[in-house]
């Protein structure tokens, strides 16, 4: 029997996918072979020596400590995708809200509870200190072009506004998908002076780490509105509050709240929200266990951050394991040095991550393999 430990709530259905015949599921077992996580933080957790993959419900991974893992031989997959939608609708809501004040409209409305037949007069009478411009005919501009942000675009070039769009590692995939109308550039200023709006899709790394500062901020339109429901640490926050209060910013929104900015007034903050849809909690969960179960099955890894997409349909062969090494120039070889009777071999390399799905004619004791450099691990699949 497999066993897979849940760290957070995962969609029933996507657990009902592992077969009850198999698989053992459940928050508080020891040993488990996989671990499955939303948001919990891993980073402090002392992780049993039989774990051999973490599956993220979502496609963030700064809640796991990826070199850690990688170092264990440890396969780390996430969803890409799998809440794209979800994430999109929710930026589309954050692009009108900032748009059109409706969320302090909301609130002032009602606080005239108690005013009775009056309100009527009083609404009509308030309602001008809540006025802001239509989106139909303004620039959007995009900073990421994946999953969430290709659904943005075309969803708002849908609602009649103008798109510009930077992503240096957009993919033929992503591109075939977005809506030849939208403009895309290779300089990322361009995006920051042509934007009337702006949109962050791009994951948090030291070269994305406050790339809303003074710096760029001094390059956009005056009045510019930003939404960044993709990692706090993209926008330097004083430099922000900063041009909110000068005006520079017309209003930010972020579902990344903190102490500072729900002080600030046109900063609206919302709960982290994207991925909280049954639908995206649905799929997340469906995507993370058939990748496990084909990971702890036949070895296969499919979005994986932190080893090679890799797989081998099955075959008859009479045993099935995988191999993982670091920084081994020759892994392949050596693995054909190393194993005789190899009916099926496929063997790739990730960064300084080697590794393989190897089938032989008949079983062999596994842990008698040698003379294979930087060797993490043997794990035999069947």
């Amino acid at each position: 029997m497999y066993k897979i430990q849940t760290l957070n709530k995962i969609s029933a259905q996507g657990l009902s996918l592992f077969p009850a015949d198999r698989y053992t599921i459940g928050s508080d077992l020891s040993d488990a072979d996989a671990i499955l996580v939303r948001s919990a933080d891993l980073h402090e957790m002392t992780l049993d020596a039989t774990v051999s993959a973490i599956a993220r419900a979502g496609a963030g991974v700064n809640n796991i400590p990826i070199a850690q893992c990688t170092q264990k031989g440890i396969v780390v997959f996430n969803t890409p995708g799998a809440n794209a939608n979800a994430v999109a609708e929710l930026v589309l809501l954050g692009l009108l809200a900032s748009s059109r004040p409706i969320i302090r409209g909301a609130a002032w409305e009602k606080s005239l509870i108690g005013h009775g037949d009056e309100i009527p007069k009083m609404v009509e009478k308030g309602k001008s200190q809540f006025v802001g411009p239509e989106i139909k005919g303004k620039t959007l501009g995009i900073i990421g072009l994946g999953a969430i942000g290709s659904i943005v675009a075309n969803g708002v070039l849908a609602l009649g506004m103008d798109v510009i769009g930077y992503d240096p590692f957009l993919t033929k995939e992503a591109a075939a998908k977005l809506d030849p109308r939208m403009l895309t550039t290779t300089n990322l200023n361009d995006v920051y002076e042509k934007s009337d709006y702006l949109s962050l899709h791009v994951p948090q790394t030291p070269d994305t780490k406050h790339m809303i500062s003074s710096e760029s901020i001094a390059l956009m339109k005056h009045g510019v509105r930003i939404m960044n429901f993709s990692r706090a640490g993209l926008v330097d926050t004083a430099s922000l509050v900063a041009a909110l209060e000068a005006g520079k910013v017309a209003c930010y929104v972020t579902d990344f709240g903190d102490e500072k900015l729900l002080q600030t007034e046109n900063a609206i903050c919302l709960p982290h929200l994207g991925a909280s849809t049954p639908e995206a909690e649905e799929n997340c969960a469906y995507m993370a266990v058939n990748q496990i179960v084909d990971f702890l099955e036949q070895g296969n890894i499919v979005n994986s951050v932190n080893f090679p997409k890799i797989t081998l349909d099955a075959g008859q062969a009479a045993q099935r394991f995988t191999i993982t090494a670091l920084g081994n120039a020759d892994f392949e070889a050596q693995i054909r040095k190393a194993i005789s009777g190899i009916t099926a071999l496929v063997a790739k390399t990730r960064d300084t991550v080697s590794y393989a799905i190897v089938e032989v004619s008949a079983a062999i004791d596994t842990h008698a393999i040698s003379g294979i450099d930087g060797l993490v691990g043997i794990r035999v699949c069947r």
